[in-house]
């Protein structure tokens, strides 16, 4: 019966359908975390009966015909983009992108890749680094003397240092865009990756047109909402549910034609 694969397949996408959900809830506390969503498609059509045949020497014709669907297909897990609330850390070296755009960073690789996680440090050498110590591109780097740092809303990083009073610029912090953020490849480690999908990244400095803007000791938290995950979990659940059921009563069906006597 066609009943059985179908609702294998339903399943099946109900199944990916909680991981992604999972996913989601796993990282309601990692900085500047984008929730997903997994999207679906109907799969090939059997037609016993095409729509407009003829159906008589008339010249009548078969107003819908007749069709019978051969279940669902993962066809997407969207990243949802919403600004994410921002959080206050107090650390002078965070930064939380407010609108668009994505720091980079270089990867030991010698890739780039790119992030929303302004939950930057210093290194040995005062560079300016990410929590995995992969340095912030353009590169900054901040004196050993310094006693303070300000980060504008524009990205310009000025320090004072020790014996000094007035501020001095050691560097500006840019912004990468992208036509189409959800087209990027999430590599792991608050990282995203260039694709063919994104198109090639626009950087420019913060507060441009089309740029978001920094703000200085905030974070950016994550996305997800909890109620609506939960809810989006149970409904899905029901889903797998109900297409289990279709599967035994499948089952039941031919047990039942098996039984039959000639």
């Amino acid at each position: 019966m066609q009943a059985l694969r179908t609702a294998a397949t339903g399943m099946a996408a109900q199944q990916m359908n909680v991981e992604v959900i999972s996913n989601n809830i796993a990282n309601m506390n990692t900085v500047a975390f984008k929730r997903q969503r997994a999207e679906f498609q109907d799969l090939l059509y059997q037609t016993f009966q095409a729509a407009g045949t003829q159906s008589s020497d008339q010249g009548t014709i078969v107003p819908t015909g007749v069709q019978v669907g051969g279940g669902v297909k993962a066809s997407a897990v969207y990243r949802i983009g919403t600004q994410g609330s921002l959080t206050r850390t107090d650390n002078q070296y965070d930064v939380a992108i407010n609108g668009r755009g994505y720091l980079q960073v270089l990867t030991p690789s010698g890739d780039n890749a790119y992030t929303r996680a302004g939950n930057l440090s210093v290194n040995d050498q005062g560079q300016l680094v990410t929590q995995d110590g992969y340095q912030i591109q353009p590169a900054i780097t901040v004196p050993a003397d310094a006693v303070s740092v300000s980060i504008s809303k524009t990205g310009q990083v000025e320090v004072i240092q020790a014996g000094q009073t007035n501020p001095s610029v050691v560097g500006v912090l840019e912004l990468a865009t992208f036509m189409n953020d959800g087209g990027l490849e999430a590599i792991g480690d608050n990282l995203l990756k260039e694709t063919a999908a994104s198109g090639a990244p626009t950087t420019g400095t913060p507060g441009s047109v089309g740029i978001g803007t920094l703000v200085q000791g905030y974070t950016e938290a994550s996305n997800v909402d909890a109620v609506a995950e939960i809810t989006a979990l149970i409904v899905a659940q029901r889903a797998y549910e109900m297409n289990s059921k279709v599967i035994s009563t499948a089952d039941n069906m031919l047990a039942t034609a098996n039984q039959v006597k000639a």
